[in-house]
């Protein structure tokens, strides 16, 4: 409710209508016409179910009754994220559009500042790293790509598409990432959906120069993986900037402590993996070689990007609900809505957008009473 009482009423209810929307329109709709069978095979090939005969998974399947204890929460993953992930892919690709002109004056600004030799001129509060860190982090980037042997890849070429894929997506989703937490907040940002956009185009791009097969998974999975971790630290970012500029603190030592937490968390939570990842004695003599993915971690996000992968490498994926959310998304901006904001309430399941929406009628109870009060004082 924090959240909804600081993007407003207009917004939150923007958010709440794609949830709306989603559960009690689609999802209604889609539970009379579709067959329990057919949401069951989806969310096997998805991932979310382990196979068709076995209780369980999203929803709780009964292949007894061929029914679920939860039709409404099997629906939404096997077909509204799917959904929600293309109008997500974009409403962020409209925001894009949108901000150019914004992104556009910052890169100049930014390119500007790097003949800039006098910082005395800029205030305190207005000072940040120079431009020139974003552009040797970025050729570093790349270049580690390219050498690191544990990035897959079959010759120097493949690791370096890989890393220029990694600044191009980066670039578009750290944007769109930073515009959503001034929506929703840091907690609620869809980088699931924006993972999933980037491994789409990742997966089509490789399919457009003939990359296709199980080959190419790994490497489309290493993009996907990179630019979650970067939009989810564009959020985290943006909200850090934000809160040290209303309490005055300078952007620039800011930024560098936050070089330092992520290389620290990236080893803490690197070697956190590694640990969970290595498979029991068991589960080695059962011929397991990683636990993650197993039914000891089984690590839903994760195996619904496999599937995509695999879907799209092996011209196999379910287009039309993607293209469905796409569309969703160019109608509500044609109507003068914020398409992202809505997309991402579709994206969202209604038990998070609902509270949001709460704390923005309530922010527009609170103005409206002050407003009503503001005119009384007047006409005293």
């Amino acid at each position: 409710m924090g959240v909804g009482y600081i993007i407003g009423p207009k917004i939150g209810g923007v958010l709440v209508a794609g949830s709306v929307l989603a559960w009690w329109a689609m999802i209604p709709l889609l539970s009379t016409v579709v067959d329990p069978s057919l949401i069951a095979t989806q969310l096997v090939k998805l991932g979310y179910l382990a196979d068709i005969n076995v209780a369980g998974g999203k929803g709780g399947w009964d292949p007894v009754l061929k029914t679920f204890s939860n039709p409404s929460s099997a629906i939404y993953f096997a077909y509204i994220r799917q959904i929600g992930a293309g109008a997500v892919a974009a409403g962020g690709f409209i925001t894009l559009l949108k901000t150019m002109p914004t992104i556009i004056g910052s890169f100049r600004d930014s390119v500007a500042s790097l003949k800039e030799k006098n910082e005395a001129s800029i205030a305190r509060t207005d000072r940040d790293l120079s431009f020139k860190v974003v552009i040797i982090g970025s050729i570093i980037l790349v270049a580690l790509m390219t050498v690191l042997p544990g990035i897959p890849g079959d010759g120097f070429l493949q690791k370096l598409l890989l890393g220029i894929l990694v600044i191009v997506f980066g670039f578009f989703f750290v944007t769109v990432a930073s515009r959503i937490v001034g929506l929703v907040g840091s907690s609620n940002s869809p980088i699931s959906g924006m993972t999933i956009a980037t491994l789409m185009g990742t997966c089509l791009i490789f399919t457009a120069v003939g990359w296709s097969g199980k080959l190419y998974e790994p490497l489309a999975l290493v993009v996907g993986g990179m630019i979650c971790i970067a939009a989810a630290n564009a959020g985290g970012t943006s909200q850090d900037l934000k809160s040290g500029y209303i309490v005055g603190a300078t952007p620039k030592y800011q930024q560098l402590a936050l070089f330092i937490g992520a290389i620290v968390s990236s080893i803490a939570i690197g070697i956190v993996v590694k640990v969970l990842d290595t498979p029991t004695v068991d589960m080695a003599a059962q011929g397991i070689k990683h636990a993650i993915g197993s039914e000891r971690f089984s690590a839903p996000q994760a195996t619904l990007m496999a599937t995509l992968a695999k879907g799209i490498l092996s011209y196999n994926l379910d287009w039309q609900f993607v293209m469905v959310g796409v569309f969703i998304a160019v109608m509500i901006e044609l109507c003068g809505i914020k398409a992202l904001a809505f997309a991402i309430g579709l994206y969202l399941p209604l038990a998070t957008t609902l509270p949001i929406f709460i704390g923005g009628a309530i922010k527009g109870v609170i103005e409206w009473r002050a407003e009503k009060k503001g005119e009384v004082e007047t006409r005293r």
